[in-house]
């Protein structure tokens, strides 16, 4: 866990206890590794309620409420994905701000049009969702540690906003 995404998350934290607001996370890539980065921070019970792993289609449709039609059009790895699970988490741990990852860390899966690397990202803040996608570089681990910090550098700019 790198120092970085320490930091970023007691500036987070500091965020949502003043709000009063509440952090969920949906992640498919990562495996959790957002929620371990939060949960590493003492008191993170205060403003951390939980997190989804939803490494398959089935966890994303059953726990995350992702549109079959999302998975159909766009697929898994896809920011149309991302949203829905950035939604689903909101309304599955009614909390006030969410953040969801889906991407290929690799080594295998990717394709011309999805690169191994490619990650989706969403962010839910109120009734407000936002989305990007990133290509990285590197091996599986070093592609998921690049997914954490940037997840958490844009959500600490989006609940500012």
């Amino acid at each position: 866990m790198a120092t970085s995404d320490r930091i970023r998350v007691a500036q987070i934290a500091e965020q949502l206890l003043y709000r009063k607001w509440r952090l969920g996370t949906a992640e498919s890539c990562t495996g959790g590794s957002v929620a371990v980065v939060c949960t590493s921070l003492p008191g993170s019970s205060r403003w951390f309620e939980g997190g989804i792993i939803s490494y398959s289609n089935e966890m994303k449709l059953n726990c995350l409420n992702v549109k079959p039609t999302t998975l159909q059009e766009f697929g898994a790895v896809s920011e149309a994905c991302a949203s829905d699970m950035a939604r689903g988490a909101q309304l599955a741990m009614n909390v006030e701000v969410s953040l969801s990852i889906t991407g290929i860390a690799g080594p295998e899966g990717g394709s011309p049009e999805k690169p191994v690397g490619t990650v989706c990202f969403g962010w839910a803040v109120g009734d407000r969702i936002w989305t990007d996608t990133r290509v990285f570089r590197g091996n599986r681990e070093e592609i998921r540690s690049q997914s954490v910090s940037y997840a958490l550098n844009k959500l600490a700019v989006y609940i500012q906003s």
